[in-house]
């Protein structure tokens, strides 16, 4: 069976890793993070603090804006684009890496301390009752501090995160 995670687009640009799970894998993506990557890959300002990684990560974003804009693709995403909170059907990486697009709302429950993607990410966390994936510690200790009902977890731990029986 499948673990679900909850990220954002450019994670799995930043951290090879997570395209590479020990067992099957769905990764959420709220549609906004995926705008977000056209943001990304034009910024003159590095991602990363290393110049040959900040190229990498540029790179694996245009791989993953191409993806998502192969026809095939890009009519699954459109499909969750027609209501809000609908999933894109499947949309498959490899044989352990599958993305479901969703086209989460804001609804800026969480606005005073969360980022409008922070809070898509919350929401859809909560919505379809998965753990929430992310490289930002600060978030992690907003979300406890804050008593946001999720399971998160740092990007350093996903193999833990995939190898545990830790349903939300």
């Amino acid at each position: 069976m499948s673990k679900t995670f909850i990220i954002e687009a450019v994670m799995l640009a930043v951290h090879g890793q997570l395209m590479l799970p020990g067992q099957p894998v769905t990764y959420m993506i709220p549609y906004t993070s995926i705008q977000e990557l056209y943001e990304l890959q034009t910024e003159s300002e590095p991602i990363m603090l290393e110049q040959e990684d900040d190229g990498f990560v540029k790179q694996m974003i245009g791989e993953l804006i191409a993806f998502f804009e192969e026809s095939f693709n890009k009519k699954k995403i459109e499909k969750a684009l027609s209501m809000p909170w609908r999933k894109s059907p499947p949309l498959p990486i490899n044989d352990h890496v599958t993305l479901v697009i969703i086209f989460a709302v804001d609804n800026e429950e969480y606005g005073e301390s969360f980022d409008p993607i922070e809070t898509e990410l919350i929401l859809t966390a909560i919505k379809e009752k998965s753990a929430l994936l992310t490289d930002q510690l600060e978030l992690i200790e907003r979300l406890v501090q804050a008593g946001i009902p999720i399971e998160a977890f740092d990007v350093e731990d996903f193999e833990f995160a995939v190898e545990g029986d830790n349903e939300v």
